[in-house]
């Protein structure tokens, strides 16, 4: 059974960091897309940022461009998302995902999702 568990989030200041990580385990997706995705209360969830497994450049949403950085450790089977320079329109539940398909626009879909982490930048 794939589970993918997100840690990491929590309270931050406006201008701070937080570092995010995922640890996949049932199945190696070392050679498969990974990334990440947020909801704030009272919106959909959206794409931040994704790893994919061509070994191609990091998609990033332009809303974290600069700020977020996407990595992850394949022996670990584990992702990271660096957050700098937070600001409170960043507050959300971010969710890991494994398997991302990018359909264009702002459609993805992920065969696996996290429980989510809670991330909340106050001003």
């Amino acid at each position: 059974q794939v589970q993918l568990v997100e840690s990491g989030g929590g309270l931050v200041q406006a201008g701070g960091s937080l570092r995010l990580s995922c640890a996949a385990s049932g199945r190696t997706f070392s050679s498969r897309p990974m990334g990440w995705f947020r909801q704030a209360p009272g919106k959909e969830r959206e794409f931040v940022a994704v790893l994919t497994s061509s070994g191609g450049s990091p998609m990033y949403a332009d809303s974290v461009k600069g700020r977020f950085t996407i990595s992850r450790d394949s022996s670990m089977n584990t992702v990271y998302l660096q957050m700098n320079s937070l600001k409170p329109e960043d507050t959300a539940v971010y969710y890991c995902a494994a398997d991302t398909t990018y359909f264009g626009g702002s459609r993805w879909r992920a065969d696996y999702w996290g429980q989510g982490t809670q991330v909340t930048v106050s001003s």
